[in-house]
C-alpha cells in the first residue's frame, strides 16, 4: 500500500517506549559495595585473592553485557496511528531497522494476555492467522492502561 498524505485527524495515535529508567545502575553499585566489603578479606586471606579477583571479572563482564543490552532495548520503539479505515504500527529496532504494519481496523482484534492476578503481560493484534504483538517492551501496568485506551479507540474505529 503506497504512502498518501492525509488530512484527517487520527482516532487514535501513541509512542510507546520502554521504560527510561536507570535500573541497571543498582547492579553497579551492589559491584562496587561488594569490591570494598572484599577487599580487606582479600588483602588478610592472599588463598581468596584468585576466587575473588574471577568473581569480581564475571561480575563486570555480567554487568557490561547488561548495560550494553539494556542500550539497546531502549532505543525500540512502536508507533501506532489509528484512522477509521486504517491501523498503522512502525516499528525500530534497537539496530534503527523499521518495520511498517498495516491492518484494517474492522477486521483486526485486540487479545489481551492475563496472569493470574488480571494483570496484562501480553497485547496481540490478530488479523485472521497473523499475530503481532505491540508493546512488549511495556511494564504491566502500562500496558494494562494502554490496552484500555486502545481497545476502546478501536471499538470507535469499527463503529465509524
Amino acid at each position: 500500500m503506497p504512502m498518501q498524505a492525509t488530512r484527517t485527524v487520527p482516532l487514535f495515535s501513541a509512542a510507546l517506549r520502554p521504560d527510561r529508567s536507570p535500573k541497571i545502575m543498582g547492579g553497579w553499585v551492589s559491584l562496587g559495595v561488594a569490591t570494598v566489603l572484599a577487599t580487606p578479606l582479600a588483602v588478610i586471606v592472599p588463598e581468596a585473592l584468585i576466587p575473588i579477583a574471577v568473581a569480581f571479572v564475571g561480575g563486570v563482564t555480567a554487568m557490561s553485557w547488561l548495560t550494553w543490552h539494556q542500550s539497546r532495548q531502549r532505543k525500540v520503539t512502536q508507533q501506532l496511528t489509528l484512522w477509521t479505515d486504517q491501523l498503522e504500527i512502525v516499528t525500530r529496532s534497537g539496530k534503527g531497522e523499521r518495520l511498517l504494519k498495516r491492518f484494517d481496523p474492522r477486521t483486526v482484534r485486540l487479545v489481551l494476555h492475563r496472569d493470574d492476578y488480571e494483570k496484562v503481560v501480553a497485547m496481540t493484534l490478530r488479523h485472521g492467522e497473523e499475530a503481532f504483538e505491540i508493546g512488549t517492551f511495556l511494564s504491566a501496568e502500562d500496558k494494562s492502561s494502554f490496552a484500555k485506551a486502545f481497545g476502546t479507540a478501536l471499538r470507535r474505529a469499527r463503529h465509524s
